[in-house]
């Protein structure tokens, strides 16, 4: 017999089952499915990581619906499971959602939620963080008075490289790496370049005024420019920020000979899909560069990052929290539920995942609606004219 699983549960007498694999912040998701007559059990268990049997006792005999997480194993097993329950719903609570199975659970029948709309400043201002924090080598300094070595200042001490007048690369020029290639400019006067199979317009026109800006204030203005290839931004920035999505086309995007033509004091960042790297390639120069720098926040093989790399000095390591505002995480929290509530309650799909402000806030009633169903159209799921 399995070991029972231990939950925490709200609203007992519920007509609709709604579980999640853990729990998260804030209590507004919860209270937006106990007031539709949801009863919801949050795992408790102390694992970090739920197996798939974990889940099938947690998913049991009957369930309406699932929200989970980008760690957990979402396929065949676990979405046959949810519909022998009587499930119709399962919503990571994530943006990405490449541990889920999509045709598995439109086999089933089975709707797949994300969390789009929340991320994009929130992620953005953390690449800027690691650019910063690997420019000025803050993590070897800290660690450095933490160890009680500094004994007076030293004009060589932690020298590291300058942002302003520099170039900034970005390679995926979406919502995340505009916002991030704005804070950048914004925020050190640094120039752009940038690759994307498509035309960054609003991004291209906002360098352009803030350069006119400059220029009219008596400043060097920034500029831009659209690489032709990702080679370009390679060789030519001093620091480039990653975010592609994760595909056949991107595994390994940055590999030992795209790292070989960086400038050997550039600076890498990566805060969108740890495989778009390959990390074991990424160490090895590291080793042979010491003045290249890198600030990860994902890795290839989470959670365990590839030998050598957590002894390197001009490497800063995060464990995947991109996404860790309060705000964000609270935001992401309530739109996997409605996800899985809207679903339970038959109502639409929303007209467009990326402008999600309605369903955040907390003095209005949340439309009746599902803010982001991947696989919507595949269903054959009608959208809302809201």
């Amino acid at each position: 017999m399995a070991k029972p699983i231990s939950i925490e549960v709200w609203n007992p007498s519920g007509k609709y089952r709604v579980v999640s694999t853990k729990s998260m912040p804030g209590t507004r998701w919860i209270r937006l499915l106990t007031d539709q007559d949801c009863r919801v059990e949050i795992c408790t268990e102390k694992k970090t990581i739920l197996s798939v049997e974990d889940i099938l006792a947690l998913i049991g005999n009957r369930c309406n619906g699932v929200i989970g997480q980008l760690t957990e194993d979402w396929g065949e097993v676990l979405f046959s499971a949810l519909k022998r329950a009587g499930g119709s719903a399962f919503s990571n609570m994530a943006v990405g959602y490449n541990n889920v199975d999509v045709n598995a659970a439109n086999k089933y029948g089975i709707a797949v939620g994300n969390t789009p709309g929340v991320l994009t400043e929130t992620t953005a201002e953390l690449a800027a963080s690691l650019s910063l924090a690997a420019a000025r080598r803050i993590v070897e300094a800290d660690q450095f008075m933490r160890a009680g070595l500094y004994d007076g200042w030293l004009p060589h001490l932690f020298v590291g490289n300058l942002l302003k007048g520099q170039t900034v690369g970005v390679i995926g020029a979406g919502r995340i790496g505009s916002a991030y290639a704005r804070m950048m400019i914004e925020g050190f006067k640094m120039n752009l370049i940038y690759y994307d199979l498509y035309q960054a317009t609003r991004l291209e026109k906002f360098v352009t005024a803030y350069g006119q800006f400059l220029k009219a204030n008596g400043e060097q203005p920034v500029t831009w420019k659209r690489a032709a290839s990702m080679e370009d931004v390679l060789r030519e920035a001093d620091v480039i920020s990653l975010h592609p999505v994760l595909d056949k086309t991107t595994y390994h995007l940055v590999n030992k000979e795209r790292l070989a033509i960086m400038k050997k004091e550039a600076i890498l960042v990566n805060a969108s899909r740890g495989p778009v790297i390959d990390e074991a390639a990424l160490v090895e120069h590291l080793k042979a560069n010491p003045m290249f720098r890198v600030g990860l926040d994902v890795f290839e093989d989470e959670p365990f990052m590839k030998p050598g790399l957590a002894e390197l000095k001009n490497a800063v390591v995060v464990p995947h929290i991109a996404s860790a505002s309060k705000w964000t995480r609270e935001g992401m929290a309530t739109l996997a539920a409605l996800n899985v509530l809207g679903k339970i309650k038959g109502y639409p799909i929303w007209g467009d995942p990326n402008q999600v402000e309605p369903f955040l806030d907390e003095n209005s009633p949340a439309p009746a609606a599902c803010p982001s169903i991947v696989n919507a159209k595949q269903l054959g799921l009608p959208s809302s004219k809201l």
